[in-house]
């Protein structure tokens, strides 16, 4: 089965390349399910219903978030009808909306998708490692699912890595979101799991982390706020990572980098060559 994961959308900038471009990487390299991370699509803050929608439509099957994810309010209503709209599996019991789901791939596997956020300078939610390690309990890959996917949305590195080995052979794909600078330890782990510690943004990356460079830069000279963030605007490098699995065990065979348009070195998987 072919996997295609997409880093965080930054802005209109960001969300306008998926939506142009992922209909035809979908064809073009016979996708099988796709993973978009949707939590800055909004003006750089949380997600509207509106732009869900656009995004599914153009060929994601789920849409990921994090701690930006109640930053557009409404969101506390619709998603509990937006079952294709995750928001971190290690919120408090009662929080409005879903953590993981099984999905049905184009080809008709079944997909589970997770989603968890560290806890490492970030908000104090739940256990992540206690919290995934349910979820993949009561869905055991090659069991109950074909592939599947845990979105890491966490800001240290050694925490995305400790989630890949707790995890490794039990999923297809750990892949870590949040900083929105692609990292370049794409791998497939000892059991099998494929991992990267981030898969970067869909953005513009003349800017700070996909943001207008003046006000970031301002802050950290004044320390205070002269204004608010602003998504950049510019050329947009979509970012993200592919993996193939094996149909019989649902582990990774191969795993790629995708980088494509704007600033930085374009970089395509060989395995979607052929």
């Amino acid at each position: 089965m072919r996997l295609l994961f997409l880093g965080d959308l930054v802005g209109r900038t960001g969300r306008t390349a998926v939506i142009e471009q992922l209909p035809g990487m979908v064809e073009d390299h016979r996708l099988d399910f796709v993973v978009v991370n949707g939590e800055n699509s909004a003006s750089g803050f949380g997600i509207t219903e509106a732009i869900l929608q656009d995004v599914l439509d153009a060929g994601a099957d789920v849409v990921t978030t994090g701690n930006h994810v109640w930053d557009q309010r409404d969101t506390l209503v619709y998603i509990e009808r937006q079952d294709r709209l995750l928001r971190p599996v290690n919120y408090p019991s009662g929080t409005p909306g879903r953590g993981a789901h099984l999905y049905t791939a184009r080809n008709g596997a079944r997909v589970m998708v997770a989603n968890v956020m560290g806890r490492i300078y970030m908000d104090a939610l739940d256990d992540p490692f206690n919290a995934i390690d349910r979820v993949v309990n009561d869905c055991p890959l090659g069991d109950v699912a074909d592939a599947i996917i845990v979105d890491v949305h966490a800001e240290a590195t050694s925490e995305k890595q400790a989630m890949g080995h707790f995890l490794d052979g039990r999923v297809s794909l750990v892949v870590g979101t949040h900083t929105h600078v692609p990292t370049a330890d794409h791998q497939i782990l000892e059991g099998g799991t494929a991992y990267l510690s981030d898969a970067g943004m869909c953005g513009a990356y003349d800017s700070v982390l996909g943001m207008d460079k003046e006000e970031p830069v301002n802050r950290f000279l004044r320390k205070i706020p002269g204004g608010r963030f602003t998504p950049a605007s510019g050329e947009t490098t979509i970012c993200g990572v592919a993996v193939e699995t094996d149909d019989a065990t649902g582990l990774a065979t191969a795993v790629a980098p995708v980088r494509m348009g704007g600033r930085l070195e374009p970089v395509l998987p060989p395995f979607w060559q052929g």
